[in-house]
């Protein structure tokens, strides 16, 4: 994979993660690419406030139910 296809990648991961957060009503404000490494692209999940991290909970534990 090439630096530039690596990268693109990264930020169509993120936008398909914040479509499908948002689909459970969670925002995640930091959401986005760290492309310090753009070889190596990370998705930065960042940080978010209590409420957000109860409802990420809920999002992810009840397709699990």
């Amino acid at each position: 994979m090439t630096t530039q296809i690596a990268v693109n990648d990264a930020y169509e991961l993120v936008h398909q993660l914040r479509a499908a957060l948002a689909e459970r009503s969670v925002v995640l404000p930091s959401l986005g690419v760290d492309a310090m490494l753009p070889e190596r692209p990370l998705v930065e999940l960042g940080r978010c406030n209590l409420a957000t991290a109860r409802a990420l909970i809920e999002a992810l534990t009840v397709e699990a139910r």
